[in-house]
């Protein structure tokens, strides 16, 4: 977990120097086969609107893992750290969770994505 912790430090930093949301759209063209972008419908996995803000594993109607389910229990809350740390090693941060994406590791592609995240709607 450090060296989550560790990556996700190095990459919000850098995060300043990026925060382009129409190359953060761009960047969803990885997510949008499993996620949609409104606040209702749940595909593969649950929607992204308002992810920002929402306790891990809430979302009404989508069928979590258990393990995401008590990551959302003890806390975990989507904010940009820990959205960030999850989309740089998704299993690493919330082991036991359904989603199979490996993970985004270009710093720049994923400021740009998280920007992108914070702009959906509420």
């Amino acid at each position: 977990m450090k060296a989550v912790a560790s990556a996700a430090f190095v990459l919000v930093a850098s995060m300043a120097h990026a925060q382009d949301i129409e190359a953060g759209k761009a960047a969803f063209r990885k997510c949008v086969a499993c996620h949609a972008i409104d606040t209702t419908t749940n595909k593969v996995g649950p929607h992204l609107g308002d992810v920002i803000g929402r306790t891990a594993g809430t979302v009404e109607g989508y069928n979590y893992s258990k393990a995401m389910k008590e990551a959302g229990a003890a806390g975990l809350v989507w904010d940009e750290t820990h959205l960030t740390e999850y989309l740089v090693a998704p299993k690493a941060k919330v082991p036991g969770t359904k989603m199979a994406f490996a993970g985004i590791k270009k710093p720049e592609e994923l400021a740009n994505l998280v920007a992108y995240l914070k702009t959906l709607p509420e």
